[in-house]
């Protein structure tokens, strides 16, 4: 039988790697094995790396072996549980107790959530914030050439700092939507992202604007705190929808998997609770036949996690990866020595204990915070809009 590991340290570093910040945590034992966790609300490291501090003062000296008590604990022993910040908290630290339960039985991850169900984890590639029209099309042929099958693009003025005007964008995307799928045939996944910009009347008349058959996948059209909203957008149109990325518990994933609004689950283990959340959401959608699409534009810790998770359910599509668009910059190496690597658009599984990643605490130490704001988008009337 394992000994017990007992936490000594809980350590929250925000550092900005590439173009943004990671939240990144180091929880460690008294035996000396440590893991590592990652934070997925982008933009607001400083309000998590808080939640940790407070997290950490009842921590320490805990079993790090029992991570499912101890995200009962983190979670109940509140009067406010639950939201985004604190979530994102758990998660990291979650994370970082697979990594160490892994490493001590000497086993991946994906053996602590019940073995592994496949060995090559499929990708989804993006044509970039950048690239609207023919470029996009372009950059999609690329893509395509390097052997993704499933490729999505971004709505027409996605990079704009500045303005943007839904009705002005949901017309000139479905043309190259249109182009696209002429383009490059009907053998490919195409998705698009409209992180969030649209109302229904919006998406409804930008869905009837494409052609039979041209899209695959339709990610966050609009807002999801209203689950009704989707259901009514769902009665205008028959293109799969993929939501969740924002969720950060199961009970927000609820009424949509009971009610059959999506067919993709953007889950996002750095955000809906760590790998003890996501494996509870992934056998609920399994039950109605929503297929894992995991958000993941973070870091390689973020992406190891990730991997087991995926490794680990049977109903998983693809992962997103970043990695294409190398000018981002999260990945690294001087921060991340050791972490996944793609061998064509797949992920291979990786036999290392724990997540298989590896993380240079002293760069890490090196590089500070920078804060950074996502652009706070107004419509042309003045008005303030979804970024």
């Amino acid at each position: 039988m394992t000994t017990k590991l007992k936490i000594t340290a809980i350590k929250p570093y925000p550092v900005w790697v590439g173009t943004r910040n990671q939240m990144l945590v180091k929880v460690e034992t008294d035996n000396g094995i440590f893991g590592w966790g990652e934070s997925g609300l982008s933009g607001r490291e400083k309000a998590v790396a808080g939640a940790i501090e407070h997290y950490r003062e009842f921590l320490i000296g805990r079993d790090a072996m029992q991570i499912g008590r101890i995200w009962q604990e983190v979670y109940r022993s509140q009067y406010f549980e639950g939201g985004r910040v604190l979530q994102a908290a758990i998660s990291a630290i979650d994370i970082a107790l697979h990594d160490i339960k892994g490493k001590a039985l000497g086993v991946p991850a994906y053996d602590l959530l019940g073995g592994k169900q496949r060995d090559r984890i499929p990708t989804f590639a993006s044509t970039g914030d950048e690239a609207e029209g023919d470029v996009a099309i372009e950059r999609a042929r690329e893509l395509r050439a390097q052997g993704w099958q499933a490729i999505r693009f971004f709505p027409i003025g996605q990079n704009s700092k500045d303005i943007f005007e839904p009705r002005e964008s949901i017309g000139t995307t479905a043309s190259m939507l249109n182009k696209a799928r002429e383009a490059l045939g009907d053998d490919v996944v195409l998705g698009i992202d409209y992180h969030h910009r649209l109302s229904v009347a919006e998406a409804a008349s930008f869905c009837n604007k494409l052609g039979r058959g041209v899209l695959d996948i339709l990610e966050e059209p609009i807002r999801d705190e209203t689950p009704e909203a989707y259901e009514s957008l769902r009665t205008m149109t028959d293109i799969p929808f993929a939501i969740g990325e924002e969720f950060a518990s199961k009970w927000q994933f609820l009424p949509y998997i009971e009610r059959g609004i999506h067919q993709f689950n953007r889950l996002d283990v750095c955000n809906v609770g760590g790998l003890t959340e996501a494996m509870k959401v992934a056998g609920w959608s399994e039950a109605h036949y929503v297929d894992l699409m995991p958000h993941n534009p973070l870091g390689p810790v973020c992406t190891a996690a990730t991997i087991h998770l995926a490794a680990a359910v049977p109903n998983f599509a693809w992962l997103e990866t970043r990695a294409p668009e190398a000018k981002l910059g999260f990945d690294n190496s001087d921060f991340f020595p050791v972490q996944p690597r793609l061998d064509g658009p797949d992920y291979p599984v990786s036999d290392l204990p724990g997540l298989g990643v590896e993380v240079n605490e002293e760069a890490v130490k090196a590089e500070s915070f920078r804060f950074w704001e996502a652009p706070h988008l107004k419509r042309r009337d003045g008005s303030v809009t979804n970024w």
